[in-house]
């Protein structure tokens, strides 16, 4: 009986492993939404991201920088999304942190504007609300 999907893969051999240090591994998600889709997880039993040290997240963000560096090179990929599902809510399914590294590429959605923003419909993009009430703002507004 799997107690822990990301505690027990660790035991066996992980053929989706990219990369690892001394508290992580990195792996490619066994569902992506794009390729090169992976995940970073420690390599010890961590429910949230609030849990980690300083020095754990410095480790966290090394890894991160290393696997972004692999996937440039393997995938090219455009742009990223980084992520993770903080709480049930937030629509964690592992009880054991992992933060989502997913390449984008031009063209893999209509309209990238907001980002994960759009994890709730219609919140993505509040180009017209913007103009509404910021009309002085220009950034936000393609050229």
């Amino acid at each position: 009986m799997i107690k822990c999907f990301f505690c027990e893969i660790q035991v066996g051999k992980d053929t989706q492993l990219i990369a690892d240090n001394q508290l992580f591994f990195a792996r490619y998600d066994d569902f992506p939404v794009n390729p090169g889709h992976c995940e970073i997880i420690p390599k010890k039993h961590i429910v949230s991201f609030f849990e980690l040290s300083k020095p754990e997240v410095y480790l966290l963000y090394d890894l991160l920088k290393k696997v972004k560096s692999i996937l440039d090179t393997k995938f090219h990929p455009d742009s990223y999304n980084l992520g993770i599902n903080e709480g049930f809510y937030a629509g964690r399914t592992q009880e054991h942190l992992h933060l989502q590294v997913i390449p984008r590429y031009k063209g893999d959605v209509e309209n990238p504007r907001g980002g994960i923003r759009n994890i709730i419909p219609g919140k993505g993009d509040y180009t017209t609300e913007m103009k509404t009430r910021f009309p002085q703002r220009k950034d936000y507004f393609p050229k």
